[in-house]
């Protein structure tokens, strides 16, 4: 009886080893197929995001090159085109759209972008709806309302500089995120913020004399103007 007994234990003993070593392998397996789904979608994700950096910086270039053409940098020459505006004999050609068709179709998935380039990108995106809808207007007012048309097309060429500008530094950034990373884009914003170290320790002494002249010949003004 008692043998009886000792061999139901060793079976009972056998079994619930084999369950215990059948159940490690089953939840074993099942981390490692998780942790290789894992993986797996972060690697897509990964690819997705460089994916769309890439379209990104491919439009914007295209734009801003047609911008840095159509950037006029001598005053002169952009108050005669606001003057001819003015006089009504010259209307400019102004952009019906805003140069934005891979970001609307991307724009569900730019929360996935590096934190570095979601703002100089959104930035720049806002600028060119906000310059098409500004020429919008400007056609509209060009034939009734001349004055308001010029006012506002002296304000399109600042926004121009401005769109310019935001979409070179979008460019930047997008493509020291896509050819180098992380590191690269530190490195990007730690010259760049050297760069403004040393220009305001050059210029800040010229700017502190002027301030400080200016306060003097104020104070010697018997009557402080």
């Amino acid at each position: 009886m008692d043998l009886r007994a000792l061999f139901l234990n060793d079976r009972v003993a056998a079994a619930l080893v084999a369950a215990i070593v059948g159940g490690g392998v089953v939840a074993a397996g099942w981390f490692w197929t998780h942790a290789l789904s894992r993986r797996r979608d972060r690697q897509l994700r990964d690819e997705r995001v460089a994916d769309i950096q890439r379209a990104l910086l491919a439009e914007i270039r295209a734009h801003v090159a047609a911008l840095e053409g159509q950037t006029l940098d001598d005053p002169d020459a952009r108050e005669a085109m606001v003057a001819r505006l003015a006089a009504g004999r010259h209307v400019p050609i102004l952009p019906h759209d805003a140069n934005d068709r891979i970001f609307r179709a991307i724009v569900e998935e730019v929360h996935i972008l590096p934190e570095w380039a979601i703002d100089p990108v959104v930035r720049y995106y806002r600028l060119l709806a906000v310059r098409a809808a500004l020429a919008q207007d400007i056609r509209a007012n060009t034939a009734g309302q001349s004055e308001r048309a010029t006012e506002m097309f002296r304000d399109y060429l600042t926004l121009n500089d401005e769109t310019l500008a935001t979409g070179q530094r979008a460019m930047i950034v997008l493509g020291a995120s896509v050819h180098g990373g992380y590191e690269a884009v530190q490195a990007l914003f730690a010259a760049a913020e050297r760069r403004e170290s040393e220009r305001i320790a050059a210029t800040l002494p010229g700017e502190l004399a002027q301030l400080r002249a200016g306060l003097s010949k104020r104070s010697s003004d018997p009557r402080g103007r």
